[in-house]
């Protein structure tokens, strides 16, 4: 995209020694020294954050979404750029060969130890993962099954200033039939196995009174104090809780430390705790915002009584809330964001584009016509939610309110074959292109109602349209999509009905393209995915 930084901005920037990229759809540095929540406005779940020597690293939970495991850079803790995945596939591969929404890659941790990038990482159907690297863009090792079973999830590592090793970790219920507590585990220093059977549990949120949900434990040492970072309460109403012993062990004291309070940030928790160079401390966390997905705020952090307060002063005493903006962590540095949209003219699909299954390499060609996205039409059984048991190609919604538009031909199709633009969640819809007999049809087609699985119906738009058409949908902030359709991509005409996005399971909408029919032959060709704001 050619769009540029609004003029005040600009000034800003220039006047505070930023350097300017084109405009994103969401832009988090003011350019004045200051930043705004959120800092990444996109469904980069659970995260994880650390700190080596001057630049910031993170990875996030990318569930059945492959490549997995975003991997983002940056200077300044504000400004962020993805740099790639440290999962090009999911693991065990026979288990997503078709997609499996929800499962896959849960909160993940990094660390950085041993002159080495670590990511900790649970499958809850499959058990915790372990993969490294020595440059944090890659290549990543092949994951290597640390601790299978069912259930167990957000593990977090600690290497403990004797020598000892070990890993803590969260339960889901859905598989384990126990949660609200951490299980700490003996694991070898190099992280290839555990030294115990069974492990201990050291927290139990059973046993404190109004805790539900206690999971995403982040393990840390300071000042001979064993701290863990733990939310609790559950994604949309929760809090954020730091437990701490002199002993691993335990006993643990508790304390609330921040909340929702008086903001207008629900759930705020699930993190990580990371310390400037001029010893200044900040925590990272989500905040559940539906169809958006699990978007990621940035808070400055104090200590009182070896406490951390997060965020600015909240309605209770010792317990912060979010804030809306704050001065950047470190001056200057280069404003940037992770890329959205893609014209088509590389050799490679963008790094912001994710399948939803284990993909083949068929799938998508940028060399069979260059400049242009081929997607092949993928053969999928007939279903009630018929395109999204399909392969998707997606990436995540980028801000509160955009515009996308894309130019889509379906090319040696035959009689039910249909490719188009798609917003997919637990309830979807797409407009695009359906052979129909010998006629091609341009449809309208929502999946719902809101539940497990959902039932399509469609709308034939035009019953003799062209072969290509341009594709539009506008975004309104709160997740109302409006699309339309245009021969000549001047004039675009909205389809009947305002649709109102949804999450999917665990995470936000997606914006997405597909090629689908009841046989394999055809194709669809995609000249351009623009984002605008």
């Amino acid at each position: 995209m050619s769009l540029r930084l609004p003029l005040s901005i600009l000034a800003l920037a220039a006047l505070s020694g930023c350097q300017v990229a084109p405009q994103a759809p969401w832009q988090p540095d003011r350019g004045d020294g200051s930043y705004r929540n959120p800092i990444l406005h996109a469904d980069y779940s659970d995260p994880d954050a650390i700190r080596v020597g001057e630049r910031y690293y993170m990875t996030a939970s990318s569930f059945n979404y492959v490549p997995g495991l975003p991997l983002l850079e940056s200077t300044d803790m504000v400004n962020w750029k993805l740099v790639g995945h440290a999962l090009p596939r999911l693991v065990p591969e026979a288990a997503f060969a078709a997609p499996e929404y929800g499962k896959g890659v849960w909160a993940p941790c990094l660390r950085w130890h041993d002159g080495k990038f670590w990511i900790f990482y649970p499958d809850p159907d499959h058990g915790v993962y372990v993969i490294t690297a020595e440059k944090f863009a890659g290549p990543w090792s092949v994951p290597h099954l640390l601790l299978p079973g069912k259930g167990i999830i957000d593990p977090t590592p600690l290497w403990d200033d004797d020598g000892n090793a070990y890993l803590l970790h969260a339960w889901a219920k859905s598989r384990a039939g126990i949660n609200n507590i951490l299980t700490l585990r003996k694991m070898a220093p190099s992280g290839g196995t555990l030294l115990d059977t069974k492990g201990t549990d050291i927290i139990d949120g059973n046993r404190l009174p109004g805790y539900r949900t206690l999971e995403g434990p982040k393990f840390y040492k300071s000042n001979g104090w064993y701290y863990v970072f733990a939310p609790a309460g559950g994604v949309a109403e929760g809090w954020q809780s730091v437990f701490r012993s002199r002993a691993i062990t335990g006993p643990y004291e508790e304390r609330i430390v921040m909340d929702q309070g008086g903001s207008a940030v629900n759930g705020p928790h699930q993190g990580a705790w990371v310390q400037a160079p001029d010893g200044k401390d900040w925590f990272f966390h989500f905040q559940d915002k539906k169809a958006y997905g699990r978007i990621v705020h940035l808070q400055p952090m104090r200590w009182t009584d070896g406490w951390p307060v997060i965020g600015a002063d909240g309605v209770r005493p010792g317990v912060g809330q979010p804030v809306a903006s704050h001065a950047k962590p470190v001056a200057g540095g280069t404003i940037a964001a992770p890329p959205a949209g893609d014209e088509f003219d590389a050799l490679t699909l963008g790094l912001q584009w994710q399948w939803n299954v284990n993909p083949k390499p068929e799938w998508a060609s940028l060399a069979a016509r260059p400049g242009v996205l081929r997607l092949a039409t993928q053969a999928v059984p007939a279903a009630r939610d018929y395109v999204r048991a399909a392969p998707i190609l997606s990436q995540k919604v980028p801000a509160p309110a955009f515009t996308v538009q894309t130019h889509v031909a379906l090319d040696g199709a035959r009689d039910g074959d249909r490719a188009g633009l798609i917003v997919d969640g637990m309830q979807y819809a797409w407009l695009g292109l359906r052979k129909s007999g010998t006629a091609m049809q341009l449809v309208y087609t929502e999946c719902a109602p809101f539940v497990m699985r959902c039932t399509e119906s469609g709308e034939v738009l035009l019953a003799d349209s062209p072969s290509a058409m341009h594709l539009r949908l506008d975004w309104k902030d709160g997740a109302a999509v409006q699309f339309s359709y245009s021969v000549d991509g001047r004039t675009f005409t909205p389809a009947p009905r305002v649709f109102q996005a949804t999450q999917g399971r665990w995470v936000g909408a997606t914006l997405g393209l597909f090629s689908v029919g009841e046989r394999a032959g055809g194709y669809a060709d995609i000249d351009y995915f623009r984002i605008t704001p």
